[in-house]
C-alpha cells in the first residue's frame, strides 16, 4: 500500500507541473525587424542606346512587427517556446528599375489582456479582439543608383545598403479580463464553484489541494453573460511573493466584483472569520484598489454539519455586512448568489478598474542632436546619434562614389568642426557604429 500511495503522489506531481507549464503569464522576447534591401547599381546596356543612364532599382522594405490581441488565445505558453522573432527582410533592387520585394510583415498572435512593455516602460494594452500594434519598424530600402542621378551627376555610381529593422526586447504580462473574481484561501470551493455556474470544468479532487493556474468561465445568469476568474488560494504573506496567490493576483485587477469566499466547515481546525481577515488584509496590501471593488462575501460548505456553529460565530463578527450561505457541491444559494452579483455588475464603482493598470504614456517629441561626440579611456572619438548611425550602416563603403558622399555629409552634419572643437588632430582614431575612420582635415 506504500508503493501505491508513492505512486499516486507522483502522479499528482505530474498533474501539478502539467497545469503549471501550460499557464505562461508573463513572457521575454527579442524582436528583430526586417532589413531593408540593398539598393542597385546598373546601368542600361541596350544596342542603338549608346547613353542608357543609370537603372539601379531600389531595394524593398524590410517587414514590420505586430501584436495581435488573438481572443482564442489564453496563454503566452506558445511565445514562450520561441523569445526571439525575426521579421523577413526586403529584397535587394535589381536592373531595369526593378525595385526588390517588401519583407512580408510578422504577425504575432497574443491573448486579450496582454500588456506590452518596451524598454520597460508600458508600450499598450491590448484588449481588443483583432486590435493590431507596431512594435518595431522595417528598415527602408537601399537607394539605386538610378534614384541619385541628376542633371549634374548623370552617370552616378553609387547606392545605398537598406536600412537595418529596429529591434526591441519586449516583456508581456497578462492579465486575465473578467468581470467577477473568485478569492479566498486554498480549499475554499472556488473551482467548485465555478463548475457549477459555468462551464468551466478546473480541476477538482476529494483531497486537499490549491488550484495551481487561473480559470475562466463564462456565466449565464438569465440572459446576462459575464466571465468569472478563479486565481490560486491566496495565504498569509501573499502580498510579500508567499505562495501562489502573488504571483496570479494580478488576474483579478480588472475584475469589477469579487467574491469572496470562506470555508466554513472548520477545515484543519480554523476559524472561519480568522481566515475572512487573512484575505481581506492581503488584498489591501496588494493592491488599494482591490478593497474598493464590489465585495461580495459568501459563506461555502453551508451543507455540513459542523458548519452550523462556525456560520453562528461568523455572524456575531459582521452583523451589518450582507452574508450568502452557499454550497458550491449541492448548488444551494447559488441562485442568490448570481442574482447578488449580476446586480452589483450593474453598480458603479468608486474608481476606473484600469485606473490600477499603469496607463500608456504619451508620446513625447523632444529634440535629440543629429550626433554626440565622446571620447573614450583610449582616446577614440566615438561619434553617436540615430542620424549618424543609419548613414554609416547604410553606407557602401566598397564604392568609392559613395565614400564620398558620406564624407560630404558628415561635414555638412558640422562633424568636422566638432572633432576639432573636442581636440581630434589628423591621424586620430574616429568610430562610427562598428566603422572605424582616421580623422584628416
Amino acid at each position: 500500500m506504500k508503493g501505491c500511495f508513492r505512486v499516486v503522489m507522483y502522479w499528482r506531481k505530474i498533474e501539478m507541473w502539467d497545469q503549471i507549464k501550460m499557464f505562461i503569464d508573463k513572457v521575454n522576447v527579442f524582436l528583430t525587424a526586417g532589413r531593408g534591401g540593398d539598393g542597385c547599381i546598373s546601368f542600361r546596356r541596350e544596342k542603338y542606346v549608346p547613353y542608357g543612364g543609370p537603372n539601379g532599382g531600389n531595394g524593398g522594405k524590410g517587414g514590420n512587427i505586430y501584436f495581435e490581441g488573438d481572443p482564442h488565445k489564453t496563454t503566452l505558453l506558445d511565445i514562450s517556446y520561441k523569445p526571439k522573432f525575426n521579421a523577413e527582410d526586403g529584397d535587394k533592387g535589381l536592373p531595369s528599375d526593378k525595385f526588390g520585394r517588401y519583407g512580408k510583415d510578422l504577425i504575432i498572435k497574443i491573448p486579450l489582456g496582454t500588456l506590452v512593455f518596451k524598454k520597460g516602460e508600458l508600450f499598450t494594452d491590448l484588449k481588443t479582439a483583432g486590435e493590431r500594434v507596431l512594435i518595431v519598424k522595417g528598415g527602408r530600402g537601399g537607394r539605386g543608383n538610378a534614384s541619385f542621378k541628376t542633371g549634374r551627376r548623370t552617370a552616378p555610381r553609387v547606392a545605398e545598403k537598406g536600412e537595418p529593422g529596429e529591434t526591441a526586447e519586449v516583456n508581456l504580462e497578462l492579465r486575465l479580463i473578467a468581470d467577477v473574481g473568485f478569492v479566498g484561501l486554498p480549499n475554499a470551493g472556488k473551482s467548485t464553484l465555478l463548475s457549477q455556474v459555468s462551464a468551466a470544468r478546473p480541476k477538482i479532487a476529494d483531497y486537499p489541494f490549491t488550484t495551481l493556474t487561473p480559470n475562466l468561465g463564462v456565466v449565464d445568469y438569465k440572459g446576462k453573460h459575464f466571465v468569472a476568474a478563479d486565481v490560486p488560494g491566496i495565504i498569509k504573506g501573499a502580498h510579500q511573493g508567499k505562495g501562489l496567490g502573488f504571483e496570479f493576483l494580478r488576474h483579478i485587477k480588472r475584475t469589477k466584483v469579487l467574491i469572496h469566499l470562506i470555508d466554513v466547515s472548520g477545515f484543519d481546525g480554523k476559524d472561519p472569520y480568522e481566515n475572512y481577515k487573512i484575505v481581506n488584509n492581503e488584498l489591501k496590501k496588494y493592491s488599494e484598489y482591490l478593497a474598493k471593488k464590489h465585495i461580495i462575501t459568501v459563506l461555502n460548505k453551508v451543507d455540513l454539519p459542523e458548519s452550523k456553529q462556525h456560520v453562528k460565530n461568523f455572524k456575531k463578527h459582521l452583523k451589518n455586512k450582507k452574508l450568502f450561505e452557499i454550497s458550491a457541491a449541492t448548488g444551494n444559494g447559488i441562485e442568490a448568489l448570481l442574482k447578488e452579483t449580476a446586480k452589483m455588475l450593474e453598480k458603479p464603482i468608486a474608481f476606473n478598474p484600469e485606473e490600477e493598470i499603469e496607463t500608456v504614456p504619451i508620446k513625447k517629441y523632444i529634440y535629440e542632436p543629429e550626433f554626440k561626440v565622446a571620447v573614450d579611456e583610449d582616446d577614440v572619438f566615438v561619434v553617436t546619434g540615430a542620424k549618424v548611425k543609419t548613414l554609416t550602416e547604410m553606407t557602401k563603403f566598397g564604392e568609392d562614389e559613395a565614400l564620398r558622399r558620406y564624407q560630404n555629409i558628415l561635414k555638412k552634419m558640422g562633424l568636422e568642426i566638432e572633432l576639432e572643437k573636442m581636440g581630434a588632430n589628423p591621424g586620430d582614431t574616429v568610430r562610427i557604429g562598428n566603422v572605424v575612420f582616421t580623422f584628416e582635415k
